[in-house]
Formats: structure tokens, C-alpha cells, sequence
């Protein structure tokens, strides 16, 4: 091999030029340097990437659980730039679309996962997740009564403020955290941190924070701090009664009601600026929850609500929303004549009574020490729980769909596979509440985000035997064409070759064995001159029809 003599030769092998038009300046001998982009070029690519349009995706031939409680059975789902413009059968795909062949799998809305680690999305170096530090605080009882909005915010909002600015989840967002990756995996993308709602996304970190601080937390523990709590929103409520009334009087000469002492986590919830988030377990705490709501006309989000089926027509008059863990177990207490404890019915008894059901893990965390277990990887196996309990499937898809997605306040984008809402989609082999059932594809945005196949988590495991299913549409007809000439091409050579080969050579025989030594009936080895091998048949892509598990 002849060796590069030059610096210039050296840097057209690496950067695959043919030619070099002028030899670039280096900082020493031997050094390669790369020269700067000239900002007319850069403006010149972006130019061209305006030119080259919107990008357009579909998942084609899947069966779409919509989410809405319907199924279209090999559907198509077209997005342009990552937003769902059509759904449906014979779609018209513009040239150049990125097609995802899901025949023979199904294809749900992304899941949502309430209460997460801010490991997944930071990564192995992420702070203690805030979640129950900032809990903690909104319980603290040493926290001043009636703090004046004069002398600014009262100490559990700065808590709150300053928790929420050191947490950073923009700055702090790593799309190559493993956690990630693996909640994609596990069919999530969407997660709750401190009461906002972000996107798992591996290409970018632009638009990743869909909703921020729309749950509002509220203590209602025991004793002073459950008393402080109903006083808070009595003084509220009174308010903004006055406020309207002063509002409905228009007279610059009369002073607005003053907000002293008004606690602006209660006011925010009565003005519908955000959702009452508590966090309550018996059935007393539950009670007083469903009855402060029904009297001043909010409607709770409930974390927890262990004992939530011995009052469930208390919590559905309330239009309280509950987000509980159905493998949840724990025995009533024995002083007490009343019914409590767990129920794996939990779920299904407060769904009966009206109210809307969000399922999450015990452990927002993603825990790798193994099968079956109660951390975030297993939403699907608490939601499989529930309908045990005598939840209905359709109820315990919401419950990891759409009803999270307006906990979180961010349903007008994500939890259901509709027009207009952003393309997050999960492609599985089998139903996706099935223990058995494995996430092929996580799609964010209209982009893929995971794929089984090319990861080292799950690959392994029951692989799917067509691996090339995802194509570009347009270049496929040039392929196809330049494929056909290609194959008269050789036709014709072909031709040419065998008419060759079928000349006899002239002269002596090779020399060899005797022929009385070979046996009889058998061939010589090699390629017998005039054979043309036939060309091998094509698989068709999609692979037929896979068979998959059936739902509980």
C-alpha cells in the first residue's frame, strides 16, 4: 500500500474528497486542522434546510388502539413535524416520507408515568429527585399562618421556587441517560417531575417541557395543619367573592379588596390556574378532601387514596381524579369498626363511582434488580393489577394514557392517537396491558426514539424476524427502477456468458484422476459452465402476520 506522503492527501482520505481545490493552513507540521465553517455557508445550509419542507413519518399497517375505545385494524398513522395530520386507510404519503411498517403489531398512545425520578431524565449524576423534598415542605407545619403577600412569598412557596430552580430540567436534560432509554422501552414517553410534564426525547432538547407546575400541592396531614388548609380556602373563597363583586361595580373610586393574608396556593386552585394535588391514604383524610372540594367547587387530584373504596361515592361527587398503585397492600386497622385497608378492587369500585383513575408504580424510579417489579419499568404490569381488580382494559389504558396526560394538563397534546396531537406513539407486539408483551418501537414527535432490535436491553429477547421495517417512500420507487435495469443488464451479460461458456475448449483434457476412480453418479465440484443460478426470491417487508399475546 503506498503510503500518504501530505498532510492535504491525509485529509482527503478522512473526509472522503476527491479533490482538493486549495491546501488548507495547519498549525504545525503534520497536524490536521479543520477549517471554519464561513458564515455564508452556514446561512447557505439554512437556506437549504428551509427548502427541504416538512418532514413527514407514518406508522403504516399496525392495528391503532386509539385510545378513544376504538381500533383500526392496519391503519396508518401520518404526522408532519411531529404533529398527527391523518388517520386512516389508503393515505396518500407525500415523497420522501419515513414509513415505520408495524403490520402484524399494535400501536398505542405513549404512556404517561406520574411521580418520576429525575434520573431518567438527568441521568446517574441527577440530585435526589425534589418530589418528596418539595412535599415535605408543603407539610411543614412550622411554616407561618396568614403569611402577608406584602412581605413577599410566604416560606413554602420560596421552598418551593428555589427547589424548582435548582432542578433545572432543561439545562439538566440528558437525551443518552440509560433511564431514559429504558423507560422508551417500557413504553413511556411522558414522565411527571414536580409537577410538570416532559417529553422523552433523544434527538433534541427542544420542546420537551409540554406543561409547567400545573399541580398545585396542598396539605391536608392532621390536626393544625388540616385546619389551616380549610381556613386558607374559606379566606380565599371570600376573596374572590369580593373581588368580583368589585369588578362587577367598575367605579375607579372604590379600592379593590386586599390579597393579605391570602394563601396563593388556594387561590390559584379556586381560579382554576392549576389542579389541587394532595397526597392522603385513610379514609378520614379522604373524606375531609371530598368534602372541601364539593364545598368550594374544585375538583382534587388524589395520590394515594389506599382506603378510597370505602367512601368511593363521596370522592365521584367531588369529581376528584385518583392516581393509585394497585399492588398496593396494607391491613386495616383493628381499633376500627369501619371497613379500610387495601383492595385490589380499589380501582375498579372508584371508577364505578365516577371518579377518573391514573395508575402509577410504587417507585418512580427505573430499577434494574428484576422481573415483575414495582418500579417505573412495570406501569403496565400495575395497570394488568387493576383489571384484575375489575377494572375494564379500556379504563386501564386511560389510566396510563390520557388520564395522567390531564393530571398533568398537557391532554390537548398527548394520551391519545388523534389528529392534531403530537405523534408519541409505542408499537407493540401483543397487547400492551400483557406481561408478555414487549415495546418494538417508541415513537416521540414522529421520530423514532428506541427500537428494540438496535438496543442491548431487550434485543435478545423474542427479536423480531423482519428488522428492516423502516423505509423512505419515493426513494424506494428509484431503488426499484435502478434495480430493474440493473437486472436487464444482466440478463444481457448473462446471455453473453452462457453462450461463451457453451463453446467447447480446444486441446488436450485436464489432467486428473482416472475417471474409472470417481463414483459413479456424481458430479464434479464447482459451478457446471451454462448454469445460470436463478435469482433468489424477495421477502416482502412487513413479515406476515406475528402472532402475539392476547390481552388479560
Amino acid at each position: 500500500m503506498k503510503r500518504l506522503q501530505t498532510p492535504t492527501a491525509l485529509a482527503a482520505v478522512l473526509f472522503g474528497f476527491t479533490a482538493v481545490s486549495a491546501a488548507p493552513r495547519f498549525a504545525a507540521p503534520g497536524t490536521l486542522s479543520i477549517p471554519l465553517v464561513d458564515d455564508e455557508d452556514e446561512e447557505s445550509s439554512e437556506e437549504a434546510d428551509e427548502e427541504e419542507g416538512p418532514r413527514w413519518t407514518a406508522v403504516v399497517g399496525g392495528d391503532v388502539h386509539t385510545g378513544l375505545g376504538e381500533t383500526l385494524r392496519g391503519a396508518t398513522v401520518l404526522s408532519k413535524d411531529g404533529k398527527i395530520v391523518e388517520i386512516g386507510y389508503e393515505i396518500f404519503l407525500p415523497d420522501g416520507t419515513e414509513k415505520l411498517d408495524a403490520s402484524g403489531l399494535r400501536v398505542y398512545p405513549g404512556m404517561v408515568a406520574l411521580s418520576a425520578s429525575s434520573r431518567v431524565t438527568q441521568g446517574m449524576l441527577a440530585p435526589e429527585d425534589p418530589d418528596m423534598f418539595l412535599a415535605e415542605a408543603s407539610a411543614d407545619e412550622d411554616v407561618v399562618e396568614d403569611w402577608p403577600e406584602d412581605w413577599g412569598p410566604d416560606p413554602t412557596q420560596e421552598i418551593v421556587a428555589a427547589v424548582q430552580e435548582d432542578k433545572g430540567i432543561l439545562d439538566n436534560y440528558d437525551p443518552f441517560s440509560q433511564f431514559l432509554i429504558m423507560s422508551l422501552g417500557a413504553g413511556i414517553t411522558t414522565v411527571e417531575q414536580s409537577g410538570s410534564a416532559i417529553k422523552l426525547r433523544r434527538d433534541s432538547i427542544e420542546d420537551v417541557i409540554l406543561q409547567e407546575n400545573h399541580l398545585i400541592s396542598i396539605n391536608f396531614g392532621a390536626g393544625e395543619a388540616r385546619k389551616r388548609t380549610r381556613d386558607d380556602f374559606a379566606k380565599a373563597a371570600k376573596y374572590l367573592r369580593e373581588f368580583r363583586e368589585w369588578e362587577a361595580l367598575d367605579d375607579d373610586d372604590v379600592k379593590a379588596p386586599s390579597k393579605r393574608g391570602i394563601n396563593s396556593a388556594a387561590l390559584r386552585v379556586l381560579e382554576g390556574k392549576g389542579q389541587a394535588k394532595f397526597i392522603a391514604a385513610t379514609r378520614e383524610q379522604l373524606l375531609g378532601i371530598a368534602r372541601l372540594a364539593q364545598t368550594h367547587g374544585f375538583r382534587p387530584v388524589i395520590y394515594g387514596a389506599r382506603e378510597g373504596w370505602v367512601i368511593a361515592d363521596e370522592l365521584g361527587r367531588a369529581g376528584a381524579t385518583i392516581v393509585l398503585t394497585p399492588r398496593e397492600r396494607q391491613w386495616k386497622d383493628d381499633r376500627l369498626n369501619a371497613d379500610g385497608g387495601s383492595s385490589i378492587e380499589n380501582a375498579a369500585k372508584l371508577y364505578a363511582a365516577g371518579c377518573q383513575i391514573a395508575v402509577q408504580p410504587t417507585s418512580g424510579a427505573v430499577d434494574l434488580g428484576g422481573i415483575a417489579g414495582r418500579d417505573l419499568l412495570h406501569l403496565m404490569i400495575e395497570a394488568g393489577f387493576a383489571v384484575r381488580g375489575g377494572l375494564s382494559n379500556q379504563a386501564a389504558l386511560e389510566a396510563v394514557t390520557i388520564i395522567p396526560a390531564r393530571v398533568l394538563g398537557a391532554d390537548h397534546r398527548i394520551g391519545t392517537i388523534e389528529v392534531g396531537k403530537d405523534a408519541d406513539m409505542v408499537v407493540t407486539d401483543g397487547d400492551l396491558l400483557h406481561y408478555e408483551t414487549f415495546v418494538q418501537y417508541a415513537v416521540v414527535g414522529g421520530e423514532i426514539a428506541y427500537d428494540k432490535n438496535e438496543e442491548l436491553y431487550y434485543a435478545h429477547i423474542r427479536p423480531l424476524e423482519d428488522t428492516d421495517r423502516i423505509e423512505i417512500e419515493g426513494a424506494l420507487e428509484e431503488e426499484s427502477t435502478e434495480g430493474s435495469d440493473d437486472a436487464d443488464e444482466d440478463s444481457e451479460s448473462g446471455e453473453d456468458t452462457e453462450e461463451e461458456a457453451g463453446e467447447e475448449p480446444e486441446g488436450d483434457e485436464p489432467e486428473g484422476d482416472d475417471p474409472e476412480d470417481e463414483p459413479e453418479g456424481e458430479e464434479p465440484e464447482g459451478d457446471t459452465p451454462g448454469d445460470e443460478t436463478p435469482p433468489a426470491e424477495e421477502t416482502p417487508k412487513g413479515g406476515g402476520e406475528k402472532g402475539s399475546p392476547q390481552g388479560s
